[in-house]
């Protein structure tokens, strides 16, 4: 059986999010928690909400009854590049120059 979990235009660079997507893939749901809840990355606390909403997406369908949350894994987790804000700064000579604001994508599957 499997859940998913979806957060769309999260504040983070995609890049930095991605170290920190990379230490749970693959680990078991209590496991993946534990570790997120020290890591001291911004983005540990979206990845660590988004798994947690996964989690409960699981355990409230009808055939998750007899179900154990100690099972589940993170099956997959992704981080896509989400639209990007474009901001211009003042620069010397009447110039601008373009500031990238990125935001992420996250998808999380847990599976039993």
């Amino acid at each position: 059986m499997e859940s998913k979990a979806t957060a769309r235009y999260i504040r983070i660079a995609p890049r930095k999010m991605c170290l920190v997507a990379d230490l749970v893939r693959g680990k078991k749901v209590n496991q993946a928690l534990h570790i997120l809840h020290f890591t001291p990355k911004r983005s540990a606390l979206v990845v660590e909400k988004l798994i947690r909403s996964a989690l409960a997406n699981m355990m409230n369908r009808e055939e998750a009854r007899n179900l154990n949350a100690d099972d589940a894994v993170v099956h997959e987790i992704r981080v896509n590049e989400g639209t990007t804000w474009k901001r211009w700064s003042p620069r010397a000579m009447g110039r601008a120059t373009r500031i990238r604001k990125r935001t992420s994508y996250l998808h999380v599957t847990l599976s039993v």
